[in-house]
């Protein structure tokens, strides 16, 4: 295995165990490494300190292990085996009620560049490294023999999501298996699981959490669900009585998915209705109707380049609500860029209050759920962000 060797005084991350080495702290390293080859990382005094997939870019090397161990087949069964024994202890994995849940999250799980997401008998893999895409048929055979008969199928949806400067010409498809159409569960509640064109892996399994505590507050509330994707808020507002949901977003696809879930929960209901709609101009011609809005916008902010904007588009949408939501309304606001750290994210939404002139009262403070884990060595992995806020 080919090395990379560290600049002196470059090694005091990766011996608290954060998993990214930069490219910064190299001093130099073995020649012919290709982007996605296993490398092992070694300080100034030449000690061993991790074992990575090595990448083109500021992230130099995404670290598997800070041991000096083999990664083979063992290795990954073993890793699988920790995560889906972590689903398993918080009641996701085997659930009756539930049966979409996240099983791999990045470094959260320590395979940094690997997501996994289970839908019924389904998993929606997810590189977002060409070490973990060089990997992808090993995590495939790792995964089925651990989850032992309980995923049938492994699509793998990395078109997107591989650096693009790799030209791995990479179409998604299915590693093992197959299938068509999958209608999944969350909380008894359905929804269908577009991963072949949806966005992400098909579903946001992040707010699983979320929706249920939007379902407390929506009784006898009017409802809009803005940038609804597939109306996951919605049909849970319709299930804790709301009198009234709008489901709003740019794409006709996302939509029609809405009323398609809606319909398999809620046949026939007639309180919900959904618009294909930019998000900003719905805000502007709305009127005063709602005493309960969501905000759950794509990433603003990929990086860190684009941060500035972001921060004035949460401004500007979360401004918009204060100024139309009815007194006495919740409003239910999110940031999932990764981006944006929860200051950032609070402070906007404070701004945006202070300039609608309106007395706001935080309610809940909001996070990913357990079954994305932030590693406690990488505080990076804490993307999600929201606040539940009462609008006197």
């Amino acid at each position: 295995m080919k090395k990379i060797y560290l600049k002196k005084g470059k090694d005091e991350s990766l011996k608290r165990f954060h998993p990214w080495v930069f490219s910064g702290a190299i001093a130099h390293a073995d020649k012919g490494i290709e982007e996605g080859d296993l490398v092992q990382v070694i300080s100034s005094e030449n000690q061993f300190l991790a074992v990575g997939h090595a990448q083109i870019g500021s992230i130099a090397v995404r670290v598997l292990s800070f041991k000096d161990e083999p990664i083979d087949e063992k290795f990954w069964e073993h890793r699988l085996e920790v995560a889906y024994d972590l689903r398993k202890s918080i009641g996701l994995a085997g659930s009756e009620h539930t049966n979409a849940y996240r099983l791999v999250h990045g470094e959260g799980d320590n395979l940094p560049g690997l997501i996994i997401d289970i839908y019924d008998r389904t998993a929606v893999m997810q590189a977002h490294s060409v070490g973990m895409h060089v990997n992808r048929m090993d995590v495939a055979h790792a995964l089925q023999k651990v989850m032992n008969g309980v995923v049938e199928n492994i699509y793998y949806k990395s078109e997107t999501t591989l650096p693009y400067k790799a030209n791995l010409n990479q179409e998604d498809g299915y590693l093992l298996g197959g299938g068509g159409e999958c209608i999944a569960r969350e909380n008894n509640l359905l929804f269908h699981v577009d991963w072949l064109q949806g966005q992400k892996t098909g579903f946001f399994v992040d707010q699983r959490e979320n929706r249920s505590l939007l379902e407390k507050f929506s009784k006898n509330r009017s409802v809009l669900n803005m940038f609804c994707y597939t109306g996951g808020f919605s049909f849970y507002a319709m299930r804790g009585g709301a009198k009234l949901v709008h489901s709003v977003d740019s794409s006709q696809r996302a939509i029609d998915l809405t009323n398609e879930n809606v319909e398999l929960n809620f046949p026939g209901d007639t309180r919900h209705a959904a618009f294909a709609e930019d998000a900003f101009k719905y805000l502007d011609r709305m009127g005063d109707q709602y005493d309960l809005i969501i905000l759950d916008p794509p990433a603003f902010a990929k990086h860190r380049d684009a941060l500035h904007h972001a921060l004035q588009g949460y401004r500007k949408i979360n401004a918009k609500a204060f100024e139309k939501i009815k007194p006495g309304g919740i409003l239910f606001t999110f940031s999932c860029s990764q981006a944006v750290n929860k200051d950032q994210f609070r402070l906007a939404v404070f701004t945006a209050a202070a300039q609608s002139g309106r007395s706001v009262k935080i309610l809940h403070q909001l996070h990913q759920p357990a079954d994305h884990p932030i590693n406690i060595y990488h505080p990076e992995g804490e993307y999600l962000k929201g606040l539940v806020l009462y609008v006197e």
